[in-house]
């Protein structure tokens, strides 16, 4: 019997002297998901003193999302674009690459693709 994961983890932590807003997304990510997800990042972003807030994004497990989902994300990141000043998004697929340059679009915050993780966390300190 095989185990299909999918979801997303969030997480604080802290790198030197940074604290950030950590998310792994694993699989194939559902509107579902999003339905219990979004409630969590408001609740995680609702306690932050300082508005602009840095985020590593772990991507190297995700497979995509359904087109459902994809929206759902979509409106997620306009909702909170604004209070983003870093985003990192750490992953191993070109079209996560093309996925940060159009998420740029639409955060306030800068977002840089890495397939590096310990560059995106470097990156993220500055």
């Amino acid at each position: 019997m095989s185990i299909t994961r999918h979801g997303l983890s969030i997480g604080i932590e802290k790198v030197g002297n940074d604290f950030f807003l950590s998310l792994k997304a694993i699989g194939k990510l559902t509107h579902e998901d999003y339905e219990k997800i979004n409630p969590m990042i408001d609740s995680a972003l609702e306690g932050i003193t300082d508005p602009k807030i840095k985020v590593f994004i772990d991507g190297s497990e995700l497979e995509g999302w359904e087109v459902r989902a994809a929206w759902d994300d979509f409106k997620l990141g306009l909702k909170h674009g604004g209070e983003f000043s870093k985003i990192a998004i750490f992953g191993n697929k070109k079209w996560q690459e093309y996925s940060a340059k159009i998420g740029s679009w639409f955060i306030s915050g800068e977002v840089k693709y890495f397939e590096d993780a310990d560059e995106a966390l470097t990156w993220l300190q500055d």
